[in-house]
């Protein structure tokens, strides 16, 4: 669980080309700059954690690409203490990266391997999301909502309904949409039935998989 000065340095790099790619939020760049990436991957990838790539983590997930996380993480326009709601816990980067912002995060992963190996890993690394869940991310977490903001880190073929019904008036959701490329997309809450919805370009994500028992 070494973090050196040698990371920092990779770290270091890695925000000066996240700011060339153009995020600009502070925050996001901050949390980056402070987390360390290496940790959150198997040992063998670990030499090249803070190349701007995605990478295996088991149980066919990926940890997303560094821009990817801030890209996301940026669209969500977070604020200190909002309630946020992540599906797909991962590896635990992307939900480090929104503690770090200040977020009270709620997650959800529905790989049983993934969600026991990140539960035991964010204490380790002082991360600590208000709650980690075992479940089926399309469902959200009802008994937990409204969340300012929801953030999805599998692609979607659609928006999940439930998702939709769980953001308060005036949040964001950021999801990527579509089949085999996502195209991300930022839904904002006008009203009890409006959706304000913007697009951002194609992304690659591993699918959000429905549970269909």
């Amino acid at each position: 669980m070494k973090d050196t000065a040698k990371h920092q340095g990779l770290r270091n790099q890695l925000v000066s080309l996240l700011k060339e790619k153009g995020i600009t939020d502070k925050a996001v760049l901050e949390a980056i700059n402070k987390i360390p990436r290496h940790l959150f991957l198997n040992s063998s990838f670990s030499d090249y954690a803070y190349q701007d790539k995605a990478f295996p983590i088991g149980a066919g997930q990926t940890i997303s690409q560094p821009y990817t996380v801030a890209f996301q993480s940026q669209l969500l326009e977070v604020k200190k203490d909002d309630k946020i709601l992540e599906i797909g816990t991962g590896s635990g980067y992307q939900t480090a990266v929104l503690c770090l912002m200040g977020a009270k995060v709620y997650s959800v992963e529905r790989q049983k391997e993934l969600f026991k190996q990140t539960s035991a890993l964010l204490p380790k690394l002082g991360v600590r999301p208000k709650h980690l869940s075992f479940g089926d991310g399309y469902k959200g977490l009802p008994n937990h909502a409204p969340f300012d903001s929801i953030i999805v880190t599998a692609g979607a073929p659609i928006i999940p309904q439930a998702l939709m019904a769980q953001l308060k008036i005036g949040g964001r959701i950021v999801i990527p949409v579509g089949e085999d490329t996502q195209i991300m997309t930022l839904l904002i809450r006008k009203n009890e039935t409006q959706f304000e919805k913007h697009e951002f370009g194609d992304f690659k994500f591993v699918p959000l998989l429905e549970n269909k028992k």
